[in-house]
């Protein structure tokens, strides 16, 4: 049976794909931290809030579908910062897509304290690197885009930028 996926699904797709990427880095990035990542999704001490979400809605999907959910930072940390945003993006794998690009705000809560806090240092070292990675990525990617786009450029300079050329528009 088939069905429309409901847009709130979309947000339960996006918080559950930020708890997999705090997961991430208890897991794989920060052996030495990994109680403190486990609690950010708990209210035992620190932990990550959702301040506020938007969502930009690419296509309707339908049940059954598979996804893939990516975050990203939206800016740079810092040691002052009390928040931080997280760009996201959930792919449709049987329509090999974008489903829908999402915004999220988030805040270190201390439980204990019943406050904002800054960012924990643990995370911070983090975030730093995860920025670096994202950035030289960019960097990379950007390379090698513009480089495709040359040798496009110089494809069809070297056919349709001939004398006498005639764009086959095939048979209507």
């Amino acid at each position: 049976m088939q069905g429309h996926v409901n847009n709130t699904t979309y947000i339960r797709y996006a918080e559950s794909g930020r708890i997999n990427w705090a997961r991430n880095y208890a897991r794989y990035h920060d052996e030495a931290h990994k109680k403190d990542w486990e609690d950010l999704w708990t209210p035992r001490g620190d932990g990550m809030i959702l301040r506020s979400i938007k969502a930009d809605f690419k296509f309707p999907m339908s049940w059954p579908d598979r996804i893939s959910v990516y975050h990203k930072l939206r800016f740079p940390p810092s040691s002052s910062n009390e928040s931080f945003m997280l760009d996201v993006l959930i792919l449709s794998e049987r329509h090999q897509r974008a489903a829908a690009r999402c915004v999220e705000d988030l805040v270190v809560y201390d439980y204990r304290r019943g406050q904002k806090i800054p960012l924990r240092p643990f995370m911070l070292e983090q975030f730093s690197q995860t920025w670096e990675a994202q950035e030289e990525a960019k960097r990379k990617n950007g390379i090698k885009v513009y480089d495709l786009l040359e040798r496009v450029k110089r494809l069809e300079n070297g056919s349709w930028g001939k004398e006498g050329a005639v764009e086959d528009m095939g048979n209507s």
